[in-house]
């Protein structure tokens, strides 16, 4: 902190100030900018600002690119579903099985915090940052690049890097497809009884909805427009939405499409208000898994995310000297309702159990792993 209290500023802040862009601030700060033939006011612009904002540079940062520091970074949205947590935990054993350590923070989808948090693992001398979800991974990518920093998005793709996500269309197709089929063939469901609530305008939820509208289209020969409703990524405001759609018409859908975990337990919150005898014919299908919702009393079907796959290829692609600019898609995969999968780790942590505890057997016939 600087006196008075106030933050030291930081590349970003004085890309802002001064119109530039952060590789640009960077460079009038390391002293190379005559090689990049920026303009001398312009240089002078900026050092006049990082002195009046108190900047300091960080040495650590500075000496990133002499040595590897074996820390591997890996930046998430949020921590509070399985899935970003599966994604960290398989994002840490695979880091620690390359003798590295990993660092998982989050940046609670604020494009700003993002830069910041970027900026600060820059400083602990990170050796690589992985960019899961970002809301905004090309200003990520900006301070990344201003320091020389090996990265790649994860979950949501950006335009100046290659990513690495799931094939949302295809996950969307699978799912809206699931859900009009299991209801019986006496009682179809109609076009304007399934929708879609939850997500955002972000890549994954456009491409989400693109098969979901395709799939509708294709078997219920309509896709009406109000049955889509974005309610961003918050329970309470998809629990809000459910309500409100609930007092406009007296009852819930028929097939819902709920646009993650999250969005989910939205749904849940506001079944917990209300007589479970108006929810005996519900199918809801949710773009996330589980187990725990698979076993409700009425049918859940999910789609799961290939985390192991796309954490393997992005470690793939980022260690490829010239990567190309390009999109890698992973397929995910439909889970019908009353399954239960095995996690991510399941098979590192029985591999790392004593033999004698692998091989038990408890009176109920059990394995000791599964009892755990």
């Amino acid at each position: 902190m600087t006196n008075g209290g106030r933050k030291k500023a930081t590349i970003y802040d004085l890309s802002v100030l001064s119109g530039s862009s952060p590789s640009t601030v960077s460079a009038v700060l390391n002293g190379t900018w005559r090689k990049r033939r920026i303009k001398e006011s312009t240089a002078e612009l900026i050092r006049s600002l990082a002195e009046t904002h108190s900047y300091t540079a960080n040495r650590q940062a500075r000496g990133l690119r002499s040595s590897r520091s074996g820390l591997v970074g890996l930046l998430l949205p949020v921590h509070d579903n399985r899935y970003f947590s599966s994604l960290a935990q398989t994002f840490e054993a695979h880091v620690r099985s390359k003798g590295q350590c990993p660092i998982v923070v989050s940046a609670s989808r604020d494009p700003e915090e993002e830069r910041r948090t970027a900026e600060t693992l820059i400083s602990y001398s990170i050796d690589e940052l992985f960019i899961c979800g970002a809301t905004d991974p090309d200003g990520v990518h900006e301070v990344c690049e201003a320091a020389g920093l090996r990265h790649i998005n994860i979950d949501l793709p950006g335009t100046k890097v290659p990513s690495v996500i799931s094939d949302n269309f295809e996950g969307g197709r699978l799912l809206t497809e699931a859900i009009i089929r299991h209801f019986p063939a006496e009682r179809p469901l109609e076009p304007d009884d399934l929708y879609l609530f939850g997500g955002r305008d972000d890549h994954a939820t456009r491409e989400r909805i693109r098969g979901f509208r395709a799939v509708k289209q294709e078997l219920l020969g309509s896709d009406p427009d109000e049955c889509i409703w974005p309610t961003g990524y918050a329970a309470d405001n998809a629990r809000k939405a459910f309500e409100a759609f609930y007092e406009q018409h007296g009852k819930l859908p028929r097939g819902f499409f709920v646009n993650s975990s999250i969005n989910f337990e939205g749904l849940l919150r506001f079944m917990a208000e209300h007589p479970l005898e108006n929810f005996t014919d519900l199918v809801v299908g949710c773009y996330d898994y589980d187990p725990f919702a698979s076993f409700l009393p009425f049918p859940v079907i999910m789609i799961r995310q290939n985390i192991e796959g796309m954490i393997a290829k992005a470690f793939e692609v980022i260690e490829e000297p010239r990567a190309s600019l390009q999109i890698h898609m992973i397929e995910p995969r439909l889970v019908p309702p009353r399954t239960a999968l095995t996690g991510p780790l399941d098979a590192l942590m029985d591999s790392e159990m004593p033999r004698e505890c692998r091989a038990a057997t408890l009176p109920c016939g059990c394995r000791g792993k599964a009892a755990l």
